[in-house]
């Protein structure tokens, strides 16, 4: 039996990764959100709750994970963030496995993964294409500024511990340009779509 062609859809904060996510959707591409499952996870009831309590007392309550005390006690411990990540991981490509299988029959599926790059590239995550969403730096200050709570100081910070767009539009196999108009971006992702449906 043929397998999925696995897409990896990636992208730096505020470029429209997760419009460009439901836009695949919306062409009846299954997309696995890793940060909606990481959400899960950690949400009310998630799998996770208990683990974390244990490691890391007093950062989860009813509604879950609570985000702020949680990234209080991992930040600027890169031991911490480790073991952190040594509980989540796992879960999370449990997760993955699992999707995998239920969609085992569809021609493509999307793999949505934030830091794709950022935590070693492609092939080591698991797909055979890379698509990466883009904009022009200044379309990205302004959609990233625009969010309830974002800082200039807030935004450099983030930026400094992303790989650079530039980086990313040169390792992708793929590139979807969210600097134009909604419409336009979307027959891009048809397209794409459509060819790699086609392709396989």
């Amino acid at each position: 039996m043929t397998k999925p062609f696995i897409l990896g859809l990636t992208g730096s904060i505020g470029m429209g990764k997760s419009a460009v996510a439901a836009m695949f959707h919306g062409l009846d591409v299954p997309v696995f959100d890793a940060d909606a499952a990481v959400h899960e996870l950690q949400g009310p009831g998630g799998a996770l709750i208990e683990a974390i309590e244990a490691e890391f007392p007093g950062t989860t309550g009813p509604n879950g994970v609570e985000r702020q005390k949680l990234g209080a006690a991992v930040f600027g411990d890169p031991a911490r963030l480790k073991h952190l990540e040594g509980i989540v991981h796992p879960a999370v490509g449990a997760m993955r496995q699992q999707f995998l299988k239920d969609n085992a029959r569809e021609p493509l599926i999307v793999f949505d993964i934030p830091l794709l790059f950022e935590r070693g590239g492609g092939k080591q995550a698991g797909v055979d294409a890379v698509v990466v969403v883009s904009a022009p730096a200044s379309a990205q200050r302004e959609r990233v500024l625009a969010r309830p709570g974002m800082t200039p100081e807030k935004f450099e910070q983030i930026l400094a511990l992303q790989v650079p767009d530039a980086d990313k539009r040169a390792r992708a196999d793929y590139v979807i340009d969210t600097g134009t108009s909604l419409a336009e971006t979307r027959h891009a992702v048809q397209a794409l779509a459509h060819r790699l449906r086609g392709e396989i």
